[in-house]
């Protein structure tokens, strides 16, 4: 398993946690997702050989997010 954390621009309440951590868990490979509102980041633990960075950022953006 890898671990990366995302820089998320946009994200102010719970509903912004609940899209972007919904949004990384259906992604086949993602076992683990923080999100942290107060700092903008997001930890996520992945499987690397399952899922790729770009789709995990695509799939936050098509959340309405930016990802830095």
């Amino acid at each position: 398993m890898e671990n990366v954390v995302l820089d998320v621009k946009g994200m102010t309440c719970g509903h912004c946690e609940a899209a972007v951590s919904g949004a990384l868990k259906a992604l086949d490979g993602v076992a683990d997702v923080k999100v942290h509102l107060d700092t903008g980041k997001v930890d996520v633990r992945y499987d690397k050989d399952k899922v790729s960075l770009e789709q995990m950022k695509e799939a936050i953006e098509e959340q309405g997010y930016d990802v830095v």
